[in-house]
């Protein structure tokens, strides 16, 4: 399952970044999840709950912070987001999760119809903030 598998990564990384900064335990992890990803926040939550369990994360409060995809245009410079974009089709949208360079595939520039954009926010998970006890 993909997102057992960023919960996975969420944790050693925390856990990892915890143990740089001699923290005995997490408190608080920030995860943001990029909407072009399409992560099921309440999958990884449910993976993190279980693979939390005998770590210095055990009682760690994990917050999910949702950044919604924009992107830029390398012919016109505008910008717009993911959400302005039609996608209805079920297809696209899994090929865009799992894949989510072929959103250059699907989507052109509103203004001027140009697929040559660069995505600006919204791409993949990162952990934006962890704080624990010393």
């Amino acid at each position: 399952m993909h997102e057992w598998s960023l919960a996975e990564a969420v944790l050693k990384s925390s856990v990892e970044e915890a143990q740089k900064r001699d923290l005995k335990r997490l408190t608080e992890v920030k995860v943001v999840l990029g909407e072009l990803q399409g992560i099921e926040e309440e999958i990884v939550k449910f993976g993190l709950d279980n693979l939390k369990k005998g770590t210095m994360a055990e009682n760690a409060n994990f917050i999910f912070i949702k950044e919604h995809a924009s992107f830029q245009c390398r012919n016109c410079q505008n910008i717009w987001e993911l959400r302005e974009v039609d996608l209805n089709d079920y297809s696209i949208q899994e090929s865009i999760h799992f894949v989510p360079e072929v959103v250059h595939s699907f989507i052109r520039c509103p203004k001027c119809g140009s697929p040559d954009f660069e995505v600006v926010r919204g791409r993949g998970i990162y952990i934006k903030e962890i704080s624990g006890e010393d």
